[in-house]
């Protein structure tokens, strides 16, 4: 079953529906249940595709999600018997049986349990003990039920080796007995980070694809909001929950204006504002509200709260970019950071002139982080072309391009550079 699989029929289009909105809940289940990831995966697997000749037959069930949970515990109990090489296999049978001889369907209207076991969820994909690669991967697998093969498309590598980098996260829960939970109270605020940072990656890498020949991966984009929505329904008093996904919905309203028709960058200033999402505006900016409201700033408000002024401004030359430069003065100093620093210089660029920019980046050349960071190169040489240091630019423009994967904008700094020659 793939995810965005297109229902032929209203049999197919009700089995979509169900991997889509319970999916990652039977399989949160599951997993506690029978204490193992992959067997827990494949008995879903087969639950749906049991489904589709099923209910076909049978018509669709009054309740899909607790029949896919019914036929994915049997399908355990099958795959268990079958195996084994399972240490405590007899217990796991045992209690499975117990409970499908009690027909104990999932509690589908205990909101408490379906949270505990899709926090579980999300804090075993993203544990810290795993890569950050892996976390990525196996999030996209779990909770957004995309395909190895979605999956390696969207981040451009062979399917078997991001087959090979699902398998050996899984391995690793196992082997080394990451437990299956929601993080004690003392440990969730540094799990939570991890948690939030790995959904901004999922949606980075859709918002600004680092390689290939489309600027944006529209998938990713849209389950990396999917993965913030589920997180503000899980965790909906912890204010930067809030704030991620306002920054990802105010980022992705302007998704329509970034390339133009033939598929070239537009940059912001440039962009056709008509065509920024206003309902998609309004919702991020309501969540905004909703994180301040909880009075506790974090990174992902401020960085929500510089995106809602660039998109508030009634067009390009009216925004404040004074105030942008002290919100990632505050970020800074809340999360120091030398992308921090570069977003700052620049803000403070087009704020107090180049001059004002290029002092502050100035140490940011020399620094080993950002030796082969691109954005880093593109601003110099946008702030010295600015300041009428044309030579100086075309020498970072040409920096810049060398380290650019990203067919789009590599053919935008290509264009500036012979815009300055």
């Amino acid at each position: 079953m793939t995810r965005d699989a297109q229902p032929a029929d209203p049999v197919s289009a009700a089995v979509a529906g169900a991997f889509r909105d319970e999916r990652a809940i039977v399989l949160a289940a599951l997993i506690r249940q029978v204490g193992d990831f992959q067997l827990a995966e494949d008995a879903v697997q087969d639950a749906f595709e049991a489904a589709v000749t099923v209910w076909r037959r049978d018509g669709v069930p009054a309740n899909p999600g607790a029949w896919i949970t019914t036929a994915a515990r049997r399908r355990a109990i099958d795959r268990l018997r079958r195996n084994r090489s399972v240490a405590d296999r007899a217990e796991r049978l045992a209690e499975l049986k117990r409970l499908d001889a009690q027909h104990m369907e999932p509690p589908m209207d205990d909101e408490s349990t379906i949270v505990d076991d899709r926090l579980r969820l999300v804090f075993t994909c993203c544990h810290p003990a795993l890569e950050m690669p892996a976390r990525v991967a196996l999030t996209l697998r779990a909770l957004g039920g995309m395909t190895t093969g979605e999956i390696a498309r969207a981040f451009l590598v062979a399917e078997p080796t991001m087959g090979k980098r699902i398998v050996r996260a899984k391995r690793k829960i196992a082997d080394a007995h990451i437990p299956y939970r929601v993080p004690a109270d003392e440990e969730l605020p540094d799990r939570l980070r991890g948690v939030l940072r790995v959904v901004y990656l999922i949606f980075n890498e859709g918002y600004a694809a680092t390689e290939g020949d489309r600027l944006v991966r529209e998938e990713l984009c849209n389950e990396a909001i999917r993965l913030g929505e589920l997180l503000c329904r899980l965790m909906p008093d912890d204010p930067e929950v809030w704030g991620l996904l306002a920054l990802m919905l105010l980022h992705d309203a302007r998704r329509a204006a970034r390339v133009d028709p033939s598929g070239r960058y537009v940059a912001l200033d440039a962009q056709d504002r008509s065509l920024w999402d206003q309902d998609r505006i309004r919702e991020g900016l309501a969540k905004l509200e909703r994180a301040v409201r909880l009075r506790s700033p974090g990174e992902y408000q401020l960085q929500a709260a510089i995106t809602a002024l660039q998109i508030q401004a009634p067009d390009a030359e009216a925004t404040d970019w004074a105030q942008i430069a002290e919100l990632y003065g505050a970020l800074g100093r809340l999360n120091p950071s030398p992308v921090v620093e570069l977003n700052r210089a620049v803000a403070v660029g087009l704020a107090a002139g180049p001059a004002a920019g290029l002092e502050l980046l100035e140490p940011l050349l020399g620094d080993p982080a950002l030796e082969r960071y691109q954005p880093l190169y593109a601003a110099h040489a946008e702030l010295l072309s600015r300041g009428g240091d044309a030579e100086g630019a075309a020498r970072a423009y040409e920096r810049a391009i060398a380290l650019s994967a990203n067919a789009v904008e590599r053919a935008e700094l290509e264009r500036r550079l012979g815009a300055l020659r």
